[in-house]
Protein backbone atom coordinates (compact mmCIF):
# COMPACT_ATOMS: atom_id res chain seq x y z
CA UNK A 1 0.00 0.00 0.00
CA UNK A 2 1.45 3.61 -1.55
CA UNK A 3 1.99 5.92 1.83
CA UNK A 4 -0.59 8.79 0.30
CA UNK A 5 -2.99 5.83 -0.13
CA UNK A 6 -3.15 4.80 3.73
CA UNK A 7 -3.00 8.80 4.65
CA UNK A 8 -6.09 8.87 2.53
CA UNK A 9 -7.43 5.96 4.54
CA UNK A 10 -6.65 7.62 8.21
CA UNK A 11 -8.28 10.51 7.01
CA UNK A 12 -11.23 9.05 6.51
CA UNK A 13 -11.13 6.76 9.63
CA UNK A 14 -9.98 9.35 12.24
CA UNK A 15 -11.58 12.62 11.25
CA UNK A 16 -15.10 12.39 11.35
CA UNK A 17 -15.46 10.86 15.16
CA UNK A 18 -12.72 13.37 16.26
CA UNK A 19 -14.99 16.09 14.22
CA UNK A 20 -18.73 15.05 15.81
CA UNK A 21 -16.58 14.94 19.28
CA UNK A 22 -15.93 18.41 19.00
CA UNK A 23 -19.23 19.43 18.18
CA UNK A 24 -20.71 18.26 21.09
CA UNK A 25 -18.14 19.14 23.60
CA UNK A 26 -19.30 23.17 24.06
CA UNK A 27 -16.85 24.66 26.13
CA UNK A 28 -13.60 26.16 25.23
CA UNK A 29 -11.57 23.67 27.08
CA UNK A 30 -12.86 20.20 26.14
CA UNK A 31 -12.77 21.63 22.42
CA UNK A 32 -9.08 22.70 22.65
CA UNK A 33 -8.17 19.71 24.62
CA UNK A 34 -9.55 17.64 21.68
CA UNK A 35 -7.82 19.39 19.10
CA UNK A 36 -4.44 18.91 20.77
CA UNK A 37 -5.00 15.41 20.84
CA UNK A 38 -6.32 15.06 17.29
CA UNK A 39 -3.04 17.30 16.12
CA UNK A 40 -0.75 14.74 18.03
CA UNK A 41 -2.27 11.57 16.61
CA UNK A 42 -2.38 12.82 12.90
CA UNK A 43 1.48 13.85 13.54
CA UNK A 44 1.82 10.38 14.59
CA UNK A 45 0.47 9.02 11.78
CA UNK A 46 1.90 10.57 9.42
CA UNK A 47 5.44 9.97 10.55
CA UNK A 48 4.68 6.28 10.90
CA UNK A 49 3.55 6.43 7.37
CA UNK A 50 7.00 7.61 6.00
CA UNK A 51 8.90 5.52 8.32
CA UNK A 52 6.91 2.27 6.68
CA UNK A 53 7.65 4.12 3.26
CA UNK A 54 11.34 3.88 3.82
CA UNK A 55 11.32 0.58 5.60
CA UNK A 56 9.27 -1.36 2.64
CA UNK A 57 11.90 -0.14 0.33
CA UNK A 58 13.29 -3.47 -1.05
CA UNK A 59 17.17 -4.26 0.11
CA UNK A 60 19.31 -5.62 -2.56
CA UNK A 61 22.00 -8.20 -1.84
CA UNK A 62 24.60 -6.46 -0.60
CA UNK A 63 27.28 -9.42 -1.64
CA UNK A 64 26.57 -9.02 -5.09
CA UNK A 65 30.39 -8.27 -6.52
CA UNK A 66 32.51 -9.62 -3.47
CA UNK A 67 34.28 -12.89 -4.05
CA UNK A 68 35.99 -15.09 -1.53
CA UNK A 69 39.33 -16.22 -2.32
CA UNK A 70 40.86 -19.86 -0.55
CA UNK A 71 43.82 -21.00 -1.43
CA UNK A 72 46.95 -19.91 -2.83
CA UNK A 73 48.00 -17.54 -5.43
CA UNK A 74 50.87 -17.18 -7.43
CA UNK A 75 54.32 -16.29 -5.59
CA UNK A 76 52.83 -17.40 -2.19
CA UNK A 77 54.80 -19.69 -0.20
CA UNK A 78 53.65 -23.04 -0.41
CA UNK A 79 54.92 -24.10 3.36
CA UNK A 80 53.74 -20.78 4.81
CA UNK A 81 50.40 -21.40 3.01
CA UNK A 82 50.53 -24.97 4.77
CA UNK A 83 51.32 -23.77 8.15
CA UNK A 84 48.73 -20.86 7.64
CA UNK A 85 46.06 -23.61 7.36
CA UNK A 86 46.62 -25.68 9.86
CA UNK A 87 46.72 -22.94 12.38
CA UNK A 88 43.11 -21.98 11.32
CA UNK A 89 42.14 -24.94 11.57
CA UNK A 90 42.80 -25.35 15.54
CA UNK A 91 41.65 -21.97 15.92
CA UNK A 92 38.12 -23.20 14.55
CA UNK A 93 35.56 -23.60 18.06
CA UNK A 94 35.20 -27.36 18.94
CA UNK A 95 31.67 -27.61 17.39
CA UNK A 96 29.50 -25.67 14.97
CA UNK A 97 26.38 -23.43 16.16
CA UNK A 98 23.24 -25.19 16.47
CA UNK A 99 21.51 -25.67 13.42
CA UNK A 100 24.91 -25.13 10.94
CA UNK A 101 25.81 -27.32 8.32
CA UNK A 102 29.50 -27.12 9.44
CA UNK A 103 32.22 -24.89 7.75
CA UNK A 104 33.24 -25.06 4.07
CA UNK A 105 37.07 -25.84 4.09
CA UNK A 106 39.48 -26.31 0.67
CA UNK A 107 41.17 -30.40 1.30
CA UNK A 108 44.58 -30.19 -0.34
CA UNK A 109 45.96 -33.94 -1.22
CA UNK A 110 49.32 -34.78 -0.84
CA UNK A 111 49.42 -36.82 -4.25
CA UNK A 112 47.14 -37.48 -7.14
CA UNK A 113 44.47 -40.22 -6.08
CA UNK A 114 42.09 -41.79 -8.29
CA UNK A 115 38.51 -41.29 -7.53
CA UNK A 116 38.08 -45.06 -5.72
CA UNK A 117 40.81 -43.80 -2.85
CA UNK A 118 38.58 -40.59 -2.54
CA UNK A 119 35.88 -42.79 -0.64
CA UNK A 120 38.87 -43.42 1.90
CA UNK A 121 39.93 -40.33 2.60
CA UNK A 122 36.49 -37.96 2.09
CA UNK A 123 33.89 -40.70 2.32
CA UNK A 124 32.84 -39.29 5.83
CA UNK A 125 32.17 -35.47 5.01
CA UNK A 126 29.91 -33.47 2.61
CA UNK A 127 31.74 -32.56 -0.87
CA UNK A 128 30.56 -30.23 -2.90
CA UNK A 129 33.50 -30.10 -5.96
CA UNK A 130 36.67 -32.13 -6.45
CA UNK A 131 39.70 -30.31 -8.40
CA UNK A 132 41.18 -32.90 -11.25
CA UNK A 133 44.26 -32.65 -13.73
CA UNK A 134 46.65 -34.85 -15.62
CA UNK A 135 49.98 -34.98 -14.60
CA UNK A 136 51.33 -35.21 -18.14
CA UNK A 137 55.59 -34.91 -17.09
CA UNK A 138 56.79 -31.88 -18.73
CA UNK A 139 52.99 -30.90 -20.22
CA UNK A 140 51.03 -28.61 -19.44
CA UNK A 141 46.96 -29.74 -18.21
CA UNK A 142 44.36 -28.38 -17.90
CA UNK A 143 42.51 -28.14 -14.22
CA UNK A 144 39.05 -29.54 -14.17
CA UNK A 145 36.39 -28.77 -11.57
CA UNK A 146 33.54 -31.94 -10.94
CA UNK A 147 30.70 -31.57 -8.91
CA UNK A 148 30.77 -34.22 -6.94
CA UNK A 149 27.98 -34.69 -4.02
CA UNK A 150 28.72 -38.62 -4.57
CA UNK A 151 32.24 -39.72 -4.05
CA UNK A 152 33.35 -41.69 -6.11
CA UNK A 153 30.32 -42.11 -8.16
CA UNK A 154 30.29 -38.99 -9.36
CA UNK A 155 33.55 -38.27 -9.38
CA UNK A 156 33.99 -41.29 -12.30
CA UNK A 157 30.75 -39.88 -14.22
CA UNK A 158 32.63 -36.20 -14.23
CA UNK A 159 35.83 -37.61 -15.44
CA UNK A 160 33.82 -39.52 -18.45
CA UNK A 161 32.38 -36.22 -19.40
CA UNK A 162 35.74 -34.48 -19.61
CA UNK A 163 37.29 -37.58 -21.29
CA UNK A 164 34.28 -36.86 -24.22
CA UNK A 165 35.22 -33.39 -24.13
CA UNK A 166 38.91 -33.67 -24.71
CA UNK A 167 38.37 -36.63 -27.85
CA UNK A 168 36.48 -33.84 -29.60
CA UNK A 169 38.50 -31.52 -28.70
CA UNK A 170 41.40 -34.08 -30.09
CA UNK A 171 39.28 -34.20 -33.21
CA UNK A 172 39.33 -30.35 -34.00
CA UNK A 173 42.90 -30.18 -33.68
CA UNK A 174 43.73 -32.68 -35.61
CA UNK A 175 41.24 -30.93 -38.27
CA UNK A 176 42.88 -27.81 -38.06
CA UNK A 177 46.27 -29.39 -38.25
CA UNK A 178 45.57 -30.63 -41.53
CA UNK A 179 43.97 -27.66 -42.55
CA UNK A 180 46.79 -25.05 -42.62
CA UNK A 181 48.47 -24.75 -46.34
CA UNK A 182 51.99 -24.21 -47.31
CA UNK A 183 55.40 -25.45 -45.82
CA UNK A 184 57.14 -21.59 -44.67
CA UNK A 185 58.31 -21.68 -41.24
CA UNK A 186 55.15 -20.16 -39.99
CA UNK A 187 52.88 -22.92 -41.37
CA UNK A 188 54.96 -25.82 -40.03
CA UNK A 189 55.36 -24.30 -36.40
CA UNK A 190 51.43 -23.58 -36.92
CA UNK A 191 50.79 -27.55 -37.86
CA UNK A 192 52.82 -28.10 -34.75
CA UNK A 193 51.15 -26.21 -32.45
CA UNK A 194 48.12 -28.04 -33.17
CA UNK A 195 49.65 -31.15 -33.24
CA UNK A 196 50.79 -30.90 -29.58
CA UNK A 197 47.29 -29.50 -28.65
CA UNK A 198 45.81 -32.67 -30.16
CA UNK A 199 48.61 -35.43 -28.52
CA UNK A 200 47.94 -33.34 -24.91
CA UNK A 201 43.86 -33.72 -25.38
CA UNK A 202 44.19 -37.48 -26.45
CA UNK A 203 46.29 -38.64 -23.94
CA UNK A 204 43.69 -36.07 -21.49
CA UNK A 205 40.93 -38.22 -22.63
CA UNK A 206 42.65 -41.74 -22.59
CA UNK A 207 43.39 -41.31 -18.65
CA UNK A 208 40.10 -39.92 -17.76
CA UNK A 209 38.67 -42.36 -19.51
CA UNK A 210 40.04 -44.80 -17.13
CA UNK A 211 39.34 -43.31 -13.93
CA UNK A 212 42.82 -42.01 -13.92
CA UNK A 213 45.05 -40.43 -10.42
CA UNK A 214 44.26 -36.94 -11.33
CA UNK A 215 41.99 -35.56 -8.30
CA UNK A 216 44.49 -33.25 -6.13
CA UNK A 217 42.04 -31.40 -3.98
CA UNK A 218 37.77 -31.05 -2.76
CA UNK A 219 36.33 -28.63 -1.12
CA UNK A 220 33.96 -30.03 1.88
CA UNK A 221 31.79 -29.18 4.08
CA UNK A 222 31.74 -30.52 8.05
CA UNK A 223 32.09 -29.44 11.59
CA UNK A 224 35.65 -28.43 13.47
CA UNK A 225 36.03 -31.46 14.86
CA UNK A 226 35.24 -33.55 11.23
CA UNK A 227 37.59 -31.70 9.59
CA UNK A 228 40.46 -32.06 11.90
CA UNK A 229 39.64 -35.96 11.34
CA UNK A 230 40.11 -35.34 7.40
CA UNK A 231 43.43 -33.59 8.12
CA UNK A 232 45.21 -36.09 9.85
CA UNK A 233 44.40 -38.81 7.60
CA UNK A 234 47.55 -40.41 5.74
CA UNK A 235 46.94 -38.70 1.92
CA UNK A 236 45.68 -35.29 3.30
CA UNK A 237 48.05 -32.11 3.04
CA UNK A 238 45.89 -30.17 4.18
CA UNK A 239 42.93 -28.79 5.07
CA UNK A 240 42.22 -25.01 5.14
CA UNK A 241 38.95 -23.66 7.06
CA UNK A 242 36.64 -20.74 5.25
CA UNK A 243 34.35 -20.42 8.07
CA UNK A 244 33.53 -16.78 5.79
CA UNK A 245 32.41 -18.99 2.60
CA UNK A 246 28.35 -18.80 2.92
CA UNK A 247 27.89 -19.29 -0.80
CA UNK A 248 29.86 -21.14 -2.94
CA UNK A 249 29.11 -19.60 -6.68
CA UNK A 250 31.06 -16.27 -4.79
CA UNK A 251 33.90 -18.44 -3.94
CA UNK A 252 37.73 -19.00 -6.07
CA UNK A 253 39.27 -22.11 -4.79
CA UNK A 254 42.80 -22.31 -5.45
CA UNK A 255 44.84 -25.13 -4.28
CA UNK A 256 48.04 -25.98 -4.89
CA UNK A 257 49.37 -28.89 -6.91
CA UNK A 258 51.16 -31.82 -5.48
CA UNK A 259 54.02 -31.02 -7.21
CA UNK A 260 53.89 -27.61 -6.16
CA UNK A 261 56.65 -27.72 -2.78
CA UNK A 262 58.62 -24.30 -1.87
CA UNK A 263 56.49 -21.44 -3.92
CA UNK A 264 54.29 -21.19 -6.30
CA UNK A 265 55.05 -20.42 -9.79
CA UNK A 266 54.04 -19.48 -13.02
CA UNK A 267 53.00 -22.06 -15.46
CA UNK A 268 55.90 -24.20 -17.60
CA UNK A 269 55.49 -26.58 -20.46
CA UNK A 270 58.12 -27.85 -22.35
CA UNK A 271 56.30 -28.75 -25.57
CA UNK A 272 56.40 -26.47 -28.63
CA UNK A 273 56.46 -23.08 -27.87
CA UNK A 274 54.43 -21.31 -30.68
CA UNK A 275 55.80 -18.44 -32.93
CA UNK A 276 53.80 -17.91 -36.06
CA UNK A 277 53.38 -14.70 -37.11
CA UNK A 278 50.81 -14.93 -39.73
CA UNK A 279 46.90 -13.73 -38.63
CA UNK A 280 45.82 -17.20 -37.91
CA UNK A 281 47.13 -17.84 -34.55
CA UNK A 282 47.06 -20.88 -33.01
CA UNK A 283 44.11 -22.18 -30.61
CA UNK A 284 45.70 -22.56 -26.62
CA UNK A 285 47.30 -25.94 -26.89
CA UNK A 286 44.86 -26.84 -23.77
CA UNK A 287 43.23 -23.72 -21.66
CA UNK A 288 40.91 -23.35 -24.53
CA UNK A 289 38.51 -26.05 -25.70
CA UNK A 290 37.68 -26.86 -29.35
CA UNK A 291 34.79 -24.75 -30.58
CA UNK A 292 32.58 -28.07 -31.25
CA UNK A 293 33.35 -29.08 -27.64
CA UNK A 294 30.01 -29.97 -25.69
CA UNK A 295 31.03 -30.27 -22.36
CA UNK A 296 32.58 -28.01 -19.53
CA UNK A 297 34.12 -24.86 -20.46
CA UNK A 298 38.12 -23.37 -19.69
CA UNK A 299 39.61 -20.08 -19.31
CA UNK A 300 42.78 -18.73 -19.49
CA UNK A 301 42.83 -16.99 -16.11
CA UNK A 302 41.23 -18.03 -13.57
CA UNK A 303 37.01 -17.18 -13.10
CA UNK A 304 36.32 -14.64 -10.65
CA UNK A 305 33.41 -16.98 -9.97
CA UNK A 306 33.56 -20.75 -9.40
CA UNK A 307 31.46 -23.05 -10.75
CA UNK A 308 28.12 -22.88 -9.70
CA UNK A 309 27.64 -26.42 -7.29
CA UNK A 310 24.77 -27.00 -5.17
CA UNK A 311 24.99 -27.40 -1.32
CA UNK A 312 27.11 -30.25 -0.08
CA UNK A 313 25.28 -32.88 1.23
CA UNK A 314 25.76 -36.26 2.64
CA UNK A 315 26.31 -39.29 0.15
CA UNK A 316 22.94 -39.64 -0.15
CA UNK A 317 22.04 -40.28 -4.54
CA UNK A 318 21.46 -37.19 -6.03
CA UNK A 319 22.10 -36.29 -9.18
CA UNK A 320 25.34 -35.00 -10.34
CA UNK A 321 26.22 -32.15 -12.54
CA UNK A 322 28.33 -31.68 -15.27
CA UNK A 323 31.90 -30.78 -14.50
CA UNK A 324 33.05 -27.88 -15.51
CA UNK A 325 37.24 -26.38 -16.00
CA UNK A 326 39.35 -23.97 -15.17
CA UNK A 327 43.36 -23.64 -16.20
CA UNK A 328 45.42 -24.49 -13.93
CA UNK A 329 46.45 -20.96 -11.96
CA UNK A 330 50.43 -21.93 -11.35
CA UNK A 331 52.83 -24.97 -11.33
CA UNK A 332 56.03 -25.97 -10.26
CA UNK A 333 59.15 -24.99 -12.87
CA UNK A 334 60.39 -28.27 -12.82
CA UNK A 335 56.99 -30.33 -12.94
CA UNK A 336 54.30 -30.09 -15.44
CA UNK A 337 51.51 -27.42 -14.64
CA UNK A 338 48.59 -25.74 -16.73
CA UNK A 339 49.96 -23.27 -19.50
CA UNK A 340 49.20 -19.66 -20.76
CA UNK A 341 47.83 -19.45 -24.23
CA UNK A 342 49.71 -18.37 -27.04
CA UNK A 343 48.76 -14.92 -28.14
Amino acid sequence: MRAGNLLRQLDQRLLPPLTRAVARLGDRSARSGVLSWAAVLSAAAVLGTAVWAVDDTPVGDRTVGEVTRVGVADGDSVPGYLRSAAADLAALPGSAPAGEDGTYALVTLDAYLPPQRLATVLGDVGVSTVFGRVPLPGRQTEIVKIPALRVPDDVVAGMEQVAARKEIEAADYRARAAAVDGDGVSERELREQYASGAEVAAAEAAAYRTGCACVYAAVVRATPVALRGVAARPDVRAVDPAPEVYRLDRTVFTPPLPEQRDVVRPPADTGPSPAPTQSERPAPVISAPAPSAPVGESSEPAPVVTIPSPEPSKPEPTESAPPSVTTSPDANLAEPSPPSPSS
